[in-house]
């Protein structure tokens, strides 16, 4: 699988992923060769480009939880496009009720995990696709830690808006790591400025207080202050976590994302910033060492989780590809030195599945219904 910019798209390139326009209409399926006239209404269409499938490669597979995540995505962040140039201009709500809702209908009232997959963004649409997964991942969360209804719907409204204050700033200073002092404090002091519209635009005081009590919460990360012992809300505490995990396992064309592993170690490791019932909560609505996953450890050897560990997900029962055996990472007294340095992706930062190699040794995996691509 390979990432090719827009400009650079030839006729007969397959699409490994597909694509939807704003209403939600599948436009081109997996699979679809390039046309000339396709290419030009992807131009148009304003993607920076596509994950093309090599020319042997066969179609990765998805489930129609993935697809649907996937068109829910790509409806949605138009949606929030809209809406949040429409405050910042006239400082009144459209469709937010409408929109937060049908994201709690989607994603806040699940029975199980769901596989949360990025979506690709550039800094023209950051914003946009960074307030939609962290309002996603808000849902899923409140619903794990079963938040009344209007806690959960004041915590995905603030999820929506918490980054509207960065919208006129210069696009190159969504990237933290490449940009000077002062330019990183402009960014935040338009941050702060957010709050002030926020309040102006929503009748409940809770949803400022949530964006400002989170950014308090991130903040706490650079001067080492203590914000446990405050008196949070409870949707701060939320969208806290989902934003650190959003805008650190997210797939840029200007850098690549952190492993979902290392982004779990980062949030429990830091109890002084983030609610470790918050963190439990985010690890129960979402999949990260299922069976299936393929695994890289910190001895360089490469394994496949056998069994999820329900009690601490960093420690699964794995197969070893090396030697076919079985090893119980909850077993630190036998193996207290190994633990699981990265998950293995394909290009497009999806968990690369070995199901198959389970199979063959032996074990009954639970597989979702993949949906059958036709060439």
């Amino acid at each position: 699988m390979l990432f090719v910019k827009r400009d650079e798209l030839k006729t007969g390139m397959r699409l490994a992923r597909p694509i939807y326009n704003r209403d939600g209409v599948l436009l081109y399926e997996r699979n679809s060769k390039l046309t000339a006239q396709g290419i030009v209404s992807i131009k148009n269409f304003g993607l920076i480009g596509l994950f093309i499938l090599e020319p042997a490669e066969p179609v990765p597979p998805m489930t129609q939880a993935d697809i649907d995540f996937e068109r829910f995505q790509t409806m949605s962040v138009f949606s929030i496009q809209d809406e949040l140039n429409r405050i910042l201009k006239t400082q009144r709500l459209n469709k937010m009720p409408m929109i937060a809702a049908n994201i709690i209908k989607n994603y806040g009232n699940l029975g199980g995990k769901i596989n949360f997959v990025q979506n690709l963004r550039s800094r023209e649409d950051y914003i946009y696709k960074h307030s939609l997964n962290v309002a996603i991942l808000c849902a899923l969360i409140s619903r794990t830690l079963r938040m009344r209804a209007d806690e959960q719907l004041e915590t995905v409204q603030a999820a929506i808006v918490h980054d509207i204050g960065k919208l006129g700033l210069p696009k190159h200073l969504l990237d933290e790591g490449t940009v000077t002092l002062e330019e990183r404090t402009n960014a935040q002091e338009a941050e702060v400025r957010g709050h002030t519209l926020i309040e102006n635009a929503f009748s409940s005081p809770n949803v400022k207080r949530i964006c400002s009590q989170a950014y308090r919460i991130r903040e706490s990360l650079r001067t080492g202050e203590d914000v446990t012992s405050m008196k949070m809300l409870n949707g701060a505490k939320v969208l806290a976590v989902a934003e650190a995990y959003d805008t650190m396992t997210a797939v840029q064309v200007e850098k690549a994302p952190e492993s979902e592993v290392a982004v779990i170690k980062h949030l429990i490791g830091r109890p002084n910033t983030y609610d470790s019932m918050v963190v439990t909560g985010l690890i129960r609505a979402i999949n990260i060492l299922v069976p299936g996953v393929s695994v890289e450890l910190n001895t360089r050897e490469k394994a496949v989780v056998i069994t999820a560990n329900e009690q601490n997900v960093l420690e699964p029962m794995i197969l070893m590809f090396g030697d076919n055996t079985v090893r119980d990472l909850s077993d630190r007294k036998t193996y207290g030195d190994m633990e699981i340095k990265d998950i293995m992706k394909t290009m497009d930062n999806r968990h690369v599945m070995d199901i198959d190699m389970l199979r063959k040794n032996g074990f009954k995996v639970k597989e979702p219904d993949y949906v059958q691509v036709t060439s």
